[in-house]
């Protein structure tokens, strides 16, 4: 939230909670503006266009949101620059800082400050032309435009009143154009003021420029007690009357009353609120033709000028200032002579002296104009069709609805909440009944949805219950599946056992394979050399068997000498035709030994065939039962987390 965002003399700071006091107390509808900065949270902002800177707000508001703008910091840059600067005193300066006002106005004169003139005076001029002005021109029932709120109120919301307003400038612009015109004075003008709204008026462009700073009280003070700004006493430099009591509620009356008699009828009106009630109602007596006031004293601030809204705020606790102005206005009727404030002159000799005061004065220079400030910031009030659709997008659509004129919101009745929205500067949610009623059907609407979460939880409780009674089942089958998983795993794991064995067996008989291949191979070696020997006998027989014929011959030769010779020949024959006949069936027998042993050898080598192939089955076999293990291992893990995930589910 910026100042730059809020164009005007009034704007809201970071303290704003959107608690609506400022648009209750605010004299205009549009003034203000809700403006929504985050989801459920809106401010109030100023609109520059529309406040006439009543101050309402200020004395409303509880948090401390609310700021104004003047022109201190640019009137104390130009007395540093040096430019040539005079002072217009508002008589409220030194009631409400009677012991330090002096000193203050020292310190101002030591910084460069020329010339200090008090508004007190020009209140004097102010006075002198209403008078005039109203007896001269019968102007009755004219308002008073010293306060620069209602004026600024007049020209933009009630211009019907514009012709009413006294057309004779108010005691500041009065000092300024005698300043000017009369003393030749050609610094520029700073009005020491108590008034936040005087910006205004000195920025009017019927009001020639005359002034070009407004310092506040509150703003001058907090610079001069912070760069400790004192100097000699000094005072103002001309003499006045009765105007010193303008700033008091009241003060342009007793003026009147103190020139013209106390037989005329001056209608005074003080305070935010009552003061432009009144004008809406005075408005209807004036395009009514109704009976008028001599003239209307009207003060914005309820309490005067002198707890104005441009003063420090603990100055507005207490009622010394109040007093103080009282002394003040005692002393301005302690003249006497040909003055018209000697207090034992009738209403008619002070008249007679205050004209003769200001004889050189041109009653022309000190003339106001006024403009038509209407265009764009009347209000616009909805048509029958409108309101009713306002209305009815705010959810108010009985006759009692749209009259609860709650002023939650802030606005007296709900139809000036209506109008406000209808102009753009607030919304339905800053309704209570609107939000009221939003929450009630919400709540409604919870409600219904709590009945049906409600049934369905009666339902879902009797799927929980099914489940439940799923879940038990489920249990024992997983509890009957665990079993059976940890059977089949204690089963592999021993069928790997007996895998792992019978290989090792199958090795074993490999081995004795391989052995008895050995064997046979040493028994065939043994079995060539029986052949061998047999051989040996065969022809060793042959040989006997030579020796014996040749034994037989011989022995036949000898006759009888050689018959037991003979005999002897015929046995060695006879066992040399058994030794070979034994070693052929040797050769033979080897021969069915080594066809018998080439077989087995043949045999052995397709048992460790057969033995290689069972052994790798075995061993797949045992690979396949651990991964078959490993699966049920796995199985039994997820069957474990299945129940307890049922578990969960089932307490649930």
């Amino acid at each position: 939230m910026t100042k730059e965002r809020q164009e005007g003399l009034v704007f809201t700071n970071e303290n704003c909670i959107g608690c609506n006091k400022c648009i209750s107390v605010c004299p205009v509808i549009t003034a203000n503006r809700a403006v929504e900065v985050q989801e459920g949270k809106q401010i109030i902002e100023v609109d520059g266009d529309k406040c006439i800177a009543c101050g309402a707000c200020f004395d409303a508001c509880e948090h401390n949101a609310r700021e104004f703008c003047d022109d201190t910091e640019s009137f104390f840059e130009a007395l540093k620059r040096g430019e040539k600067i005079s002072l217009l005193l508002a008589p409220a300066f030194a009631a409400n800082y009677p012991r330090e006002y002096k000193k203050v106005l020292g310190g101002l004169k030591k910084m460069g400050v020329n010339r200090i003139i008090s508004v007190s005076f020009g209140a004097d001029i102010t006075t002198w032309g209403y008078v005039k002005y109203i007896t001269e021109h019968n102007f009755t029932g004219g308002i008073s435009q010293p306060c620069p709120a209602v004026v600024n109120y007049i020209e933009h919301y009630i211009p019907e009143l514009i012709p009413k307003l006294v057309p004779i400038q108010s005691p500041l612009m009065c000092a300024a154009i005698y300043a000017k015109k009369y003393m030749r004075i050609t610094d520029k003008l700073a009005f020491i003021s108590p008034c936040i709204a005087k910006k205004a008026e000195i920025m009017d462009e019927n009001n020639g420029g005359y002034v070009s700073y407004n310092v506040t009280f509150d703003h001058l003070m907090e610079y001069v007690r912070k760069n400790n700004i004192s100097g000699n006493p000094v005072g103002d430099e001309i003499e006045y009357g009765l105007g010193s009591i303008y700033p008091m509620p009241g003060g342009l009356k007793e003026n009147v009353y103190w020139f013209c008699g106390e037989d005329l009828f001056v209608r005074q009106i003080e305070g935010e609120k009552h003061v432009y009630e009144f004008f809406e109602d005075y408005k209807k007596r004036v395009l009514g033709n109704k009976e008028l006031p001599f003239m209307v004293d009207a003060l914005n601030c309820a309490k005067g000028c002198i707890y104005g809204t441009g003063i420090e705020e603990e100055k507005t606790k207490t009622e010394d200032t109040l007093y103080e102005i009282q002394r003040i206005k005692a002393a301005s009727k302690k003249h006497g002579g040909a003055s018209a404030w000697g207090a034992k002159l009738s209403p008619r000799q002070r008249l007679a002296n205050l004209n003769r005061q200001f004889k050189e004065l041109n009653i022309n220079d000190f003339i106001r104009k006024y403009t038509d400030k209407s265009k764009g910031n009347i209000v616009k009030y909805p048509n029958t069709a409108e309101l009713n659709e306002i209305f009815k997008k705010m959810h108010k659509d009985t006759e009692s609805e749209r009259t609860i004129d709650c002023s939650a919101c802030g606005y007296a009745t709900c139809n000036d909440m209506a109008a406000a929205i209808y102009n753009g500067c607030n919304n339905k949610k800053n309704c209570v009944h609107y939000i009221k009623g939003k929450v009630e059907t919400e709540k409604e609407e919870l409600q219904a949805v709590s009945s049906q979460i409600e049934e369905k939880n009666r339902e879902i409780q009797a799927k929980n219950d099914v489940i439940g009674q799923m879940v038990e089942e489920a249990n024992e089958s997983f509890e009957t599946l665990n079993l059976s998983i940890a059977e089949m795993v204690s089963g592999n794991n021993t069928n790997a056992e007996e895998s792992s064995n019978i290989s090792a067996a199958m090795s074993d008989v490999v081995d004795f394979c391989n052995s008895m291949k050995t064997s046979f191979a040493t028994i065939n070696n043994l079995l060539m050399q029986l052949e061998n020997n047999n051989n040996s006998i065969t022809q060793v027989a042959n040989q006997t068997n030579l020796l014996s014929l040749n034994a037989s011959i011989e022995a036949a030769r000898a006759g009888t000498a050689g018959k037991g010779f003979a005999v002897v020949a015929q046995e060695i024959k006879s066992l040399s035709e058994s030794s070979k006949d034994t070693a052929l069936d040797s050769n033979k027998n080897k021969e069915e030994i080594v066809s018998a042993m080439n077989k087995l050898a043949e045999e052995s080598e397709h048992l460790i065939q057969i033995v290689d192939e069972v052994n790798e089955r075995i061993s797949n076999l045992a690979a396949s039962t651990q991964e078959i293990a490993a699966s049920a291992t796995m199985i039994g893990e997820v069957s474990d987390e299945l129940r307890d995930k049922f578990e969960e589910l089932n307490q649930m």
